[in-house]
């Protein structure tokens, strides 16, 4: 299989409601954090909107957010990142009347199914999933030499010795530009580093080590004491696993707080706002979003990402993967609004260890 990426057909703009749009209304932010009344809430699909130079795409969309006018040019905010001043735009409309256009139709070659009724539309347990992963492979292939992969990764990932190790493969193939995740990922993948366990057990064997539940802890106290994890993994000579291929191979690494959080490490953000801009950083960039065994991460991430972004090589869609060992999880996302994820039902470490074995396979 070999994989193309599909192309974007613009609108033509052709329809009497189109040509005859008016341009799109503004009104003024007189609060800050606060938009006015009838403003207009963005969608996962391209947004165009009629400005004095004619129809104008909002780029770096997302989800559930306002859009600023500010020198002839469109800004997706937050409504808490609204400043007083900010012209936003609205209108409750999207066929153009008002001047906004939601366009969800721009993607040439999307499957669909011809048949009003079909078995098995959803995804569980008993979905086939076999070219799910080779059109998975194919993208990532296209994606190192093109695009921008965000992974969004649960503590499971590093519970497994094997798990473990095909994430290293895949940061050091060139597979990961950026990883999401929060103070557990990072936590337990550096006890994998210094004492060869997860929450005390043998990252390989499962047995449990004596005094095994204080090691995530000395991590974190030992961390918090070095003031960085840099200088952590130096001063206790660690070399193994996700946190150290990161930093080894200046990965981005974006760890989020949480209220159930020990310690934490130094680099978490505690302000979860913070943590969300940081996230929204990499995000913006993504071509694709891989979320790994973590319901909320995964949701959060995917309720930033778009169906499209716009690169040197014009607009293109922005391919989201959820997979977890739970159907609860994988619908949950497609559930909060993500309608473009992909959902593959396994379990983490099979996953992982499938994927980097035929990704790397298939460079020899």
């Amino acid at each position: 299989m070999h994989f193309n990426l599909p192309r974007y057909k613009h609108p033509e703009f052709k329809s009497d409601i189109l040509i005859n749009a008016p341009l799109v209304k503004t009104e003024i932010v007189t609060i800050s954090g606060v938009a006015p009344e009838n403003y207009h809430a963005t969608t996962i699909y391209p947004e165009y909107f009629m400005l004095k130079q004619g129809w104008t795409l909002a780029t770096e969309s997302r989800m559930d957010c306002v859009v600023v006018l500010k020198n002839d040019m469109l800004i997706v905010k937050e409504f808490r990142n609204l400043e007083i001043g900010d012209e936003v735009l609205i209108g409750r409309t999207e066929d153009g009347s008002e001047g906004i256009y939601v366009y969800s139709d721009g993607f040439i070659g999307a499957e669909e199914n011809v048949d009003g009724f079909a078995f098995r539309t959803g995804r569980s347990r008993e979905t086939a999933y076999s070219r799910d992963y080779d059109k998975l492979y194919e993208l990532l292939k296209h994606e190192r030499d093109n695009g921008y992969v965000v992974w969004v990764l649960g503590p499971a990932t590093v519970f497994d010795s094997d798990s473990r190790k095909a994430f290293v493969s895949l940061i050091n193939h060139g597979y990961v530009d950026a990883v999401l995740g929060g103070n557990a990922l990072a936590t337990h993948d550096l006890e994998g580093a210094m004492f060869k366990t997860a929450l005390g057990q043998d990252i390989y064997t499962q047995s449990s080590m004596a005094n095994g539940h204080y090691n995530h802890i000395d991590v974190i106290n030992k961390a918090r004491r070095c003031g960085s994890i840099e200088r952590f993994i130096k001063e206790y000579g660690l070399n193994d696993g996700i946190v150290c291929s990161c930093i080894k191979n200046n990965i981005p690494l974006v760890l989020a707080g949480s209220i159930r959080d020990d310690g934490p490490l130094p680099p978490v953000y505690a302000n979860v706002y913070e943590a969300q801009d940081e996230m929204r950083k990499h995000i913006r960039k993504a071509t694709t979003v891989i979320g790994l065994a973590t319901q909320l991460h995964s949701i959060a991430a995917g309720n930033m990402t778009p169906a499209f972004t716009v690169t040197k090589e014009g607009v293109r869609p922005v391919y989201l993967y959820c997979v977890d060992i739970s159907e609860f999880a994988v619908n949950k996302l497609r559930d909060r609004g993500s309608l473009a994820v992909t959902s593959i039902l396994t379990n983490i470490q099979d996953f992982l260890v499938n994927l980097e074995r035929n990704l790397t396979e298939r460079e020899c």
